[in-house]
């Protein structure tokens, strides 16, 4: 009786094998094939679409895009699998729906904050307010965004520092990065000095930066000089901008304010320190009191 019941199992063992045994394989094997062809054929896709425009900007978009799709598809691809596998393995997956749903929607009431954190960043991916490679300030952090989801935004910072910001804490984006970026320069120079003059320095130095090689493909157009702009307490302040390719500003900022003080030196033009003009005042018949200046010896 033993070897019968052994035999009758081994029969409906082999016969499992040969069918639903089968069957997952088959699946398991379609679903690794579909993912490593998912990876493939999306970094193709990619690259061949950011091929085909030379837009930083574009490419951007497109890259950060494409990484969420990416992990939607993998996502159900998995998904998929796994309930078929349970099918063929006999368990009715019609209940664990329907307890995956009542399970969503506990989770749903108890982990609000992470459906914001989703909701959010669908939005802030959806309208473009982020890319990958992007120079952002969110959240009270600024940095390079090396990695967007739909759950956070990675940034890593001037000193390496790398932020997790929840998409749901955004509330504000300071992108300084999109399209086109600019340097604002606050120049301040001497009262005695002639304030035409040193605008024609300045866009001097400009015209030089931008017909220099190192320079030249990063600045967009000519630096915008916006005036005079404020009487500081030791120095008359000229504003200005320059506009530049994307995260270019700094690069093109730092030189330009190089080249500016060494011009300014040549010419003797005077970036003044701080100073403070004392006035001790009157009497009542128009008299000032003399000031002493005492030299200390040693």
């Amino acid at each position: 009786m033993n070897i019968l019941n052994l035999e009758s199992f081994l029969q409906r063992a082999i016969e499992w094998l040969l069918t639903n045994g089968l069957h997952i394989l088959i699946v398991i094997i379609l679903a690794w094939l579909s993912l490593k062809l998912t990876k493939k054929v999306s970094e193709r896709f990619l690259n061949f679409i950011i091929r085909q425009k030379d837009d930083v900007e574009f490419q951007k978009r497109t890259h950060t895009l494409g990484t969420i799709i990416r992990y939607v598809l993998i996502f159900a691809i998995i998904a998929i699998a796994s309930m078929t596998v349970l099918k063929e393995l006999g368990i009715n997956i019609g209940p664990i729906l329907a307890a995956a749903g009542i399970v969503g929607l506990a989770v749903g009431f108890g982990a609000q904050s992470l459906v914001k954190d989703v909701i959010s960043g669908f939005f802030i991916i959806l309208e473009d307010q982020i890319r990958v490679g992007d120079v952002v300030e969110i959240a009270g952090k600024s940095g390079l965004v090396e990695k967007i989801n739909l759950k956070t935004t990675v940034l890593r910072d001037m000193a390496g520092n790398v932020h997790c910001v929840p998409n749901g804490l955004i509330q504000v984006v300071t992108n300084m990065t999109k399209e086109y970026s600019r340097y604002v320069f606050d120049i301040g120079i001497a009262y005695k000095e002639d304030v035409d003059r040193v605008i024609e320095v300045i866009k001097e130095i400009d015209e030089d930066m931008r017909n220099d090689p190192d320079f030249k493909n990063d600045i967009i157009e000519p630096i915008e000089i916006l005036g005079l702009d404020q009487f500081a307490s030791s120095s008359v302040i000229i504003k200005a901008r320059t506009t530049t390719l994307p995260i270019k500003q700094w690069r093109v900022g730092r030189e330009f304010n190089k080249r500016l003080k060494k011009r300014f030196d040549e010419l003797g033009i005077e970036i003044p320190f701080p100073h403070v003009t004392l006035f001790m005042g009157t009497d009542k018949k128009g008299n000032q009191p003399p000031i002493k200046i005492i030299k200390e010896e040693g």
